[in-house]
């Protein structure tokens, strides 16, 4: 039987996140650039930032600090935080 090696980066698919997030916030993912603020470029209000905070720890199965609803203001630290969750 074959060592099956799964690596945080395998099962966080970037793009996959990117339209998970787009659809959240029912933007085109090309809208969800690594830098684009969620609040200032991307209009996300606290409720918004809730629901995607829910769906990725509902989609991924991790559990998420209400704390890191500050930290989360770009797809580059959304992705970073969960990869980091997915990996421990």
């Amino acid at each position: 039987m074959p060592e099956q090696t799964t690596s945080a980066a395998a099962v966080l698919d970037t793009e996959d996140l990117r339209s998970t997030i787009a659809e959240i916030l029912d933007v085109d993912p090309s809208e969800v650039t690594d830098t684009a603020d969620f609040k200032e470029d991307l209009d996300v209000d606290s409720l918004l930032a809730l629901e995607i905070l829910v769906t990725l720890e509902r989609k991924y199965q991790v559990k998420m600090e209400e704390s890191n609803l500050q930290l989360m203001r770009s797809f580059k630290v959304v992705h970073d935080l969960l990869a980091e969750k997915l990996a421990a």
